[in-house]
């Protein structure tokens, strides 16, 4: 299911990272290259390869040696990852640690993605907080996650888990989804990047879109901004720390 969902996430971190770079930086910019990404709770690697594709100094970090191993294991059979070309060759390290680790070690991120993660971490805000803190000032952080409503129950546990076996029975919790205001609730109290001024947050700091998929494609899709329920199951948030 991740396969499927991977290129309509990553359209979006692409779309939202260059149209900032084509703002500020280089209007002619056409992918991450300069960049330092993040990618958290990296599993088998699907982000975090199609982050460094697009030119970014990517590291994947996970709390699972296994997800490690075999993440390394697929990039090392794609060529663009270990070519002797120093031109040609896309930089991805992978590593087995948590973001509270590289908070200690003081690292920071142009780029900090963690997503389909949250709704499985035990203490989301402490978690959310290291993520937030590793984005440089002006720096991009996107997360995914699931919306807890009756829709999303329906949808990613009795449907997905419980009847048609597309997800492993048990790997959702319905009491830590995570609902859209509330993310965005906390970006503006825990961690103040968002004003509170209203409850739509500025284009230029944050947007949110819902994720669908379509059985009938078999592919995953962005659905438009307002469209209704489109915050009630899956969905991304792009979010910009203030510069000071």
């Amino acid at each position: 299911m991740l396969h499927k969902m991977n290129p309509v996430r990553v359209e979006f971190i692409r779309d939202r990272v260059l149209r900032v770079r084509h703002d500020e930086e280089d209007p002619q910019a056409v992918d991450f290259v300069g960049l330092n990404a993040l990618d958290i709770g990296c599993g088998g690697g699907l982000l975090s390869e199609s982050l460094a594709r697009l030119g970014a100094n990517t590291l994947a970090i996970d709390a699972s040696e296994t997800n490690i191993q075999v993440a390394k294991a697929h990039a090392a059979r794609d060529p663009a990852f270990n070519s002797q070309d120093s031109l040609l060759r896309r930089e991805l390290t992978y590593r087995c640690t948590t973001s509270h680790e590289l908070v200690e070690e003081g690292q920071s991120f142009d780029l900090v993605c963690s997503l389909e993660v949250l709704e499985h971490v035990d203490n989301p805000a402490d978690f959310l907080k290291s993520c937030a803190a590793l984005v440089k000032p002006g720096g991009h952080l996107v997360l995914s996650t699931i919306a807890r409503t009756p829709l999303s129950y329906f949808l990613t546990i009795f449907m997905a888990e419980n009847v048609l076996r597309m997800v492993t029975p048990g790997t959702h919790s319905f009491s830590k989804y995570v609902n859209a205001p509330e993310l965005l609730e906390f970006f503006r109290s825990q961690v103040p990047w968002l004003p509170r001024t209203s409850s739509e947050p500025p284009s230029n700091l944050a947007e949110l879109r819902g994720m669908i998929y379509n059985p009938l494609s078999g592919t995953w899709g962005l659905l438009p901004r307002g469209a209704p329920l489109a915050l009630e199951c899956n969905y991304i948030l792009w979010l910009r720390k203030p510069v000071s």
